[in-house]
């Protein structure tokens, strides 16, 4: 997930507890949601989800900065917890994996580097096994959001810890956009980071497991992923390297999806994509939109094949954009892909809920809409007329506990 300054969508259009209190993942209390359910919390509507996102990659939500104790970290946790609860929120979405490395004592990966400053350095604590317990013991689901591939938001393996996989296997990883990624045209980076992710889902009791928008990288002008070995060897009977890399991809989620069930069947599986699968102009199945980037082409993500297909549990397109009028002619429009994503879970049995912009919401660098404290309540009202969307999940924790302009605080009241 992409932003300005740091590393969530701003996307260009067009072009307290001490240690020795900390649970183990053993003890984390039971979720009372079933698979297909959502809402944790007493008084949900059913299936209803009403999410933030708690991001920790580059420290954006959580912690607030390397190295703080880990008594400071679990308040920092616990206060953002606590404001969800406030808010009338049943789900939190905690990254747990965000650069190859982990919230957890993984023995596949090393310990993440936003908790500490150092990655692989034992943070003293379990934020996984803590954030689990914690968020149960408030009723709020815990979604544990990984990301697949993304390895270092830089080029230089050397810092990366001497033992990270991705020093160890250095033909694993590509270099592109200023960013190191596992390739997904081998086999064995696919197993390992499914095992990787795996790991969180046997020893902990999560409701979901969460995968963002990074599958292949956004693509950068002028750049090229340098995968011609690999489809060299394992590209023979596709039509292009476009239809092997969405194979990749399609293998990824549905190998995942298989193993989710066969571990934890009531553990569920959602994706949270970019909201454009295809303009119309490129596929008449696509949206009315004229978007840069579309997941199908540029992230080689059929994310609208894995719905049809039953391989996730549900789906939360980022529909960031502001809700226009539909005459008005926008790369996006709010309007236009919630139906448009409605129509494609329609009978599928795929819950759809909707991401939504919160950080852009009083940011003076974006348009005046999102100056409207209001905006994301309008949003509301366009879901409530299409009964395949089953709740919004907010982006991020930092905009959910601050509240520019009272947004979430127009939204709390409608969640009475």
């Amino acid at each position: 997930m992409r932003r300005t300054g740091v590393a969530r969508r701003a996307f260009v259009l067009g072009a307290a507890g001490l240690v020795a209190a900390m649970t183990s993942a053993g003890d984390a209390v039971a979720s009372p949601v079933g698979r297909r359910g959502g809402g944790g919390r007493p008084g949900a509507a059913p299936g209803q989800v009403r999410g933030m996102w708690v991001a920790t990659v580059a420290n954006i939500d959580w912690p607030s900065e390397p190295g703080l104790t880990a008594a400071r970290q679990e308040a920092e946790l616990f206060a953002y917890l606590d404001r969800a609860v406030e808010l009338r929120l049943n789900a939190v979405v905690f990254q747990v994996r965000p650069t190859a490395d982990a919230l957890w004592p993984s023995p596949h990966e090393p310990w993440a580097a936003c908790l500490t400053g150092t990655q692989g350095k034992d943070p003293g604590w379990d934020p996984l096994g803590t954030a689990v317990r914690a968020a149960h013991d408030r009723s709020l689901e815990l979604h544990a959001w990984f990301n697949p591939y993304r390895v270092a938001n830089h080029t230089d393996p050397t810092r990366l810890i001497a033992s990270h996989p991705a020093r160890q296997h250095p033909g694993w990883v590509v270099p592109y956009g200023g960013k190191l990624y596992y390739n997904p045209g081998l086999p064995e980076v696919r197993r390992f980071v499914q095992d990787a992710m795996l790991d969180a889902v046997r020893r902990y009791d999560i409701d979901a497991v969460h995968w963002d928008d990074y599958f292949y990288p956004y693509p950068v002008a002028g750049q090229t992923f340098d995968d011609d070995a690999e489809f060299e060897r394992y590209g023979g009977g596709f039509a292009d390297r476009a239809a092997w890399r969405r194979d990749n991809i399609d293998r990824l989620v549905r190998e995942t999806a298989e193993r989710i069930r066969q571990i934890k069947p009531h553990v569920r599986f959602g994706i949270s994509p970019f909201a454009v699968w295809r303009n119309a102009a490129t596929d008449p199945l696509g949206s009315d939109t004229r978007a840069g980037v579309e997941t199908y082409d540029d992230l080689y993500a059929d994310t609208r094949k894995w719905v049809k297909e039953g391989w996730i549990d549900y789906i939360c397109p980022q529909v960031y954009w502001l809700a226009q009028p539909l005459d008005q002619q926008v790369p996006a429009n709010y309007r236009v892909l919630v139906p448009w994503w409605a129509d494609v879970v329609r009978g599928t049995g795929v819950d759809l809920y909707i991401g939504e912009a919160l950080y852009k919401v009083g940011d003076p660098a974006q348009p005046q809409g999102w100056q409207d404290p209001r905006e994301l309540s309008r949003h509301l009202d366009i879901c409530a007329t299409y009964p395949e969307v089953r709740g919004n999940i907010y982006f991020s924790a930092t905009q959910v506990a601050s509240d520019r302009l009272g947004a979430m605080a127009i939204i709390a009241e409608r969640y009475k």
